[in-house]
């Protein structure tokens, strides 16, 4: 019997869940919640309300439940060190411990990390904890910079020139804004080309590749409006995207290998967990815009559901160093993933009314987020409420499923159309052939 604790009740962490409940080895599924999740409730033997973010609670939940494998879901309980209090009760967990998850807690660390290891995707940048000098790299940047808190923002600490701060000026109040609220900040290059995600699952010595996908954060259509944790995803049958050469793939893999690399030299310990990098793909190759060090969300929901391999072993494998042994596989399938968010969001999302998805007839594709059950109702709390995936041989097919059931899913919500859709996928192919 395997006793395996997911921490986080997103979207993402139903995704995790379901994936693991496939497994056809003998388990119980533990969750430790922000929410009530319903969709995560139905599956496991226990969903517990407490503060995720508490190292010893969910140390000391652990010890009593007898948990053997711990996988955090979201970001702020790895920067906590909940992993490293787990291990420290010789539980092993799917998650760095808090020094490797620097990775994402900390914008100047990785920037750092890749210029002392001199791996490659690196813009030029500069870190900043007071005013000095920021006015004189602004000017060196020109109209191509992009201002980023150094810590965690849900996605929401990055301004870019041209899409949030419209000169330098701007760019500057918000310098001085993230300063008197105490906090540092990195100002790098602004790269120009098409975004992608590639995770990695690392057990600290090996690394192993999911498929490419592709996020958008932008709130509205035409990728317009302010930035989200994420709209909705999209993934081609061949584990790669429309718009990429085999080449770009190849890089962020590579980028990947030599940072996992770089932190267990760091370090002297191995980086277990999800590795995810964003990359974008530019006229002078593939560059790193982020790290992120757990599955990313909505992109879980893509490759968790195309995952033909056992998770509880692939799980098993990170934690005794042994991917390399182990078989992973992925259907050859398209996938697009779109959310339904409150009307609202981000901004001024409304909460507490009411969600109907009883016309959808294939309740496996959905996928529960910031949603409670009250009353038998299922209640949305004011962040993304559902995703839903669609599958198909083509990111067409998957696009048209996935648009038809989420019209079937009634409540004060709205949506991204174009995520997945041909008119789209061609923006971006025209946007690539434009760069060379």
């Amino acid at each position: 019997m395997v006793k395996i604790l997911v921490i986080g009740s997103g979207a993402r962490e139903h995704a995790i869940i379901k994936s693991l409940n496939r497994s056809k080895k003998e388990k119980e599924i533990y969750c430790l919640a922000s929410n009530n999740n319903p969709g995560i409730s139905g599956i496991c033997k226990e969903i517990k309300i407490i503060d995720i973010n508490d190292a010893q609670l969910i140390k000391d939940y652990s010890i009593k439940q007898s948990i053997n494998i711990a996988i955090i879901g979201p970001e702020n309980p790895l920067a906590y060190g909940v992993a490293d209090s787990l291990w420290d009760a010789g539980i092993g967990v799917i998650g760095p411990k808090k020094n490797l998850a620097q990775i994402e807690t900390s914008k100047s660390f990785t920037r750092n990390l890749l210029r002392e290891y001199k791996i490659p995707g690196c813009p030029k940048f500069k870190t900043f904890t007071n005013m000095e000098g920021v006015e004189n790299f602004l000017s060196l940047l020109g109209d191509n910079y992009v201002v980023k808190y150094d810590g965690l923002a849900g996605g929401k600490g990055v301004k870019v020139a041209g899409d949030h701060l419209h000169s330098h000026e701007e760019a500057l109040s918000y310098c001085k804004e993230l300063i008197e609220s105490g906090g540092h900040f990195v100002i790098e290059r602004k790269l120009i080309g098409e975004e992608f995600s590639l995770m990695s699952f690392s057990d600290g010595e090996n690394l192993v590749h999911m498929p490419a996908v592709q996020d958008h954060k932008r709130a509205y259509e035409n990728d317009t409006g302010p930035n989200t944790g994420g709209m909705g995803t999209y993934s081609d049958s061949d584990h790669s995207l429309p718009f990429l050469e085999k080449s770009h793939i190849e890089s962020a893999q590579k980028i990947n290998e030599k940072t996992a690399k770089a932190l267990k030299h760091k370090f002297g310990e191995g980086y277990k967990g999800i590795l995810y990098g964003g990359f974008i793909a530019t006229n002078a190759g593939v560059q790193l815009i982020e790290y992120n060090a757990r599955f990313g969300d909505p992109e879980a929901m893509n490759v968790l559901s195309i995952l033909d391999s056992d998770l509880i072993e692939i799980c098993e494998a990170i934690i005794s160093e042994d991917l390399n042994n182990t078989k992973i596989v992925f259907k050859n399938l398209a996938t697009v993933c779109k959310y339904a968010v409150p009307e609202g969001y981000p901004d001024d999302p409304v909460k507490g009314h009411q969600i109907d998805v009883s016309e959808v007839k294939n309740k496996n594709i959905l996928f529960y987020a910031s949603v409670e059950n009250k009353n038998d109702n299922l209640i949305q709390i004011g962040s993304r409420a559902i995703a839903v995936v669609g599958h198909g041989e083509t990111i067409w097919e998957a696009e048209q499923i996935a648009e038809k059931n989420i019209l079937k899913v009634k409540g004060p919500l709205f949506h991204r159309k174009d995520i997945g859709t041909t008119d789209l996928i061609q923006k971006k192919l025209n946007h690539m052939s434009s760069l060379k």
